[in-house]
């Protein structure tokens, strides 16, 4: 399975919705992707609901996301992720980081973007 992106810029906020398999792969397209909207970003919220599978390359293009961000003042917000991938956040660690929200729209609210 492939990994479909959806990316929509809401004010200075980010969000990402990620569905299917974060490879190699596909990690590759969506750094290339996220950089290419990251200048006009304060916050990333990252909604993983439907994302089945996660390997390390797609905790790096994360925390390189994370790290883009928070040099620029904003935050990271995981949302509405899935089991798999939270055990996968829990045991890297990205959750002493990245904040965690139950869902998009508290996510959202949270950062001003009602």
């Amino acid at each position: 399975m492939s990994l479909q992106m959806e990316l929509e810029q809401r004010g200075h906020v980010l969000l990402i919705r990620l569905e299917g398999e974060l490879d190699h792969h596909a990690a590759k397209e969506l750094r290339a992707r996220v950089e290419a909207l990251i200048a006009h970003t304060t916050h990333i919220v990252l909604n993983l609901e439907k994302l089945s599978f996660m390997d390390s390359s797609g905790l790096g293009v994360i925390l390189g996301r994370y790290k883009q961000v928070k040099a620029n003042g904003g935050e990271m917000i995981v949302c509405a992720i899935s089991p798999s991938v939270e055990r996968l956040f829990e045991m890297s660690g990205l959750f002493k980081i990245i904040r965690f929200e139950e869902n998009e729209s508290f996510a959202l609210q949270n950062l001003g973007v009602a």
